[in-house]
């Protein structure tokens, strides 16, 4: 039998390190339907403009769309239904205390495979402003002139 791959990431939110500053991170189970967990392994996920609210003390997952399973017929799921987050109580306390500071917000980071169950990390995040933006491009374009220049000088 193949061995299955440890931490294999399905879908990342690569916008998110670019609207917001994130500032903790928790990991967190997700409850899916069957044809969904098939559909992830095959890699039809996607994280853009998702994010997760807290409701009735349960974290839930919004707008993170799984195609469909080709071969799931009748037993297919909506594409964009909110998904149930597994986390602590004690977890949930802690974010819904901090959430509900001016300007945070619970953003999914990625989704990947561990021990075979499908988990998501999520970031408690604060947006970014149009300056903060331009300003983290600057410090990435300096570190990539930095690297460049580093790499030809030990090629030389």
């Amino acid at each position: 039998m193949a061995k299955k791959k440890e931490g294999h990431v399905i879908a990342q939110n690569k916008k998110a390190g670019h609207d917001y500053f994130i500032e903790e991170t928790y990991e967190a189970g997700i409850v899916l339907k069957g044809t969904e967990i098939k559909s992830m392994r095959a890699g039809r996920m996607n994280l853009k403009d998702s994010f997760a609210r807290i409701s009735n003390g349960e974290a839930f997952l919004h707008n993170a769309h799984i195609s469909e399973y080709e071969q799931g017929n009748r037993y297919n799921h909506d594409p964009v239904r909110a998904r149930k987050l597994l986390l602590h109580k004690k977890q949930i306390n802690e974010l819904i205390g901090k959430t509900q500071q001016k300007g945070y917000s619970i953003v999914p980071l990625k989704v990947y495979l561990k021990n075979g169950f499908a988990k998501v990390l999520i970031g408690l995040a604060k947006g970014k402003k149009n300056y903060d933006k331009r300003e983290t491009l600057k410090r990435q374009d300096a570190k990539r002139d930095i690297d460049r220049a580093l790499r030809e000088r030990q090629k030389g």
